[in-house]
């Protein structure tokens, strides 16, 4: 199950490009916390502290306690968007959203494939057809990862929706016929078939009739008529 981690955060009181620069150059990064229950807000968090729980994380599906600064009560969230800095490094923004322990949440968890399937000794390869699965549970209850077991795969065969166990309390999206995984059987590669004699290049003339032999006459065009007695 994905654990909940503490995350100190403060309320931001600055706004405005000037005001987000200055922010970042000191550690912070800026961050708005928003929830069907909630008033949305502008918080911010330390840089470092939340790099490593990202790096520490396994599943993208983050849930933190948020502990605000001021505020006696910690408030339930989950990561759902993180802005990356791309040409300089670092995070730009972070999005959390709010959620009730006691509310099911929805979310995509990352499909993990364990053990080597019969069909790889085959020539065949095992393939995530969905690599991840859209589940809902109680915050509590988020897998990091739906643990596949591909140890029985033969070529040609596919692991259903149906035949998955999931964690308990944790219910997919998906309906059972729908294939998470399959083996594909080999592909053979064929080779080209030799092509026929090569036409003339366009543009080239046609070889010229043979010349008649020295001293040979033409054939006549047409055989006269007999004469009438």
């Amino acid at each position: 199950m994905a654990k909940i981690l503490d995350l100190q955060a403060e309320v931001r009181t600055q706004s405005g490009t000037g005001a987000v620069k200055r922010m970042r150059k000191a550690g912070t990064i800026p961050a708005a916390l928003y929830g069907r229950k909630v008033k949305p807000s502008s918080i911010q968090v330390h840089g470092k502290t939340f790099s490593k729980l990202l790096e520490g994380s396994a599943s993208d599906n983050i849930l933190v306690s948020l502990k605000i600064a001021g505020s006696t009560e910690e408030q339930l969230a989950l990561v759902q968007e993180v802005q990356h800095d791309y040409l300089r490094g670092g995070i730009l923004h972070i999005d959390f959203h709010a959620v009730a322990a006691d509310e099911e949440i929805h979310a995509n968890v990352p499909v993990a494939m364990i053990g080597e399937a019969k069909g790889l000794k085959q020539g065949g390869l095992v393939e995530a057809i969905h690599h991840e699965i859209e589940v809902r549970c109680l915050p509590k209850d988020l897998p990091e990862s739906i643990e596949i077991d591909v140890t029985g795969l033969e070529v040609g065969q596919g692991i259903h929706v149906r035949e998955i166990t999931f964690p308990a309390g944790v219910i997919c999206h998906l309906g059972g016929d729908v294939v998470i995984v399959m083996c594909e059987e080999p592909k053979v590669e064929v080779e080209p078939e030799p092509t026929a004699a090569a036409a003339p290049a366009a543009g080239a003339k046609p070889a010229a009739a043979a010349a008649p032999a020295a001293g040979a006459k033409p054939a006549a065009a047409a055989a006269k008529p007999a004469a009438k007695k």
